[in-house]
């Protein structure tokens, strides 16, 4: 079994949609994470920990999932956050 190793960075190449593409390299600059974003070009991004990884499935759910799931997703968070499972 390989063991993961946090401080590896890898260069992914997101799938978006080209219309999407400049939203998302927008926000991931927001949060710092590395990525690049040229004419005619997919997406890059640089994911070097876990919490990059997660924002990154993060910014791409915001565009991709229908409203009712973050609605939904957005009311677990806040029944979590305040121990009403």
């Amino acid at each position: 079994m390989k063991s993961f190793d946090s401080r590896s960075q890898t260069k992914h190449v997101v799938k978006v949609s080209w219309a999407d593409r400049w939203q998302v390299y927008q926000r991931l600059q927001e949060l710092n994470i590395p990525s690049w974003c040229s004419g005619n070009q997919p997406l890059t991004v640089e994911i070097t920990n876990t919490e990059a990884a997660i924002q990154l499935w993060s910014v791409t759910r915001q565009l991709n999932a229908s409203r009712q799931d973050l609605i939904c997703s957005l009311k677990e968070c806040l029944n979590y956050r305040h121990g009403h499972r």
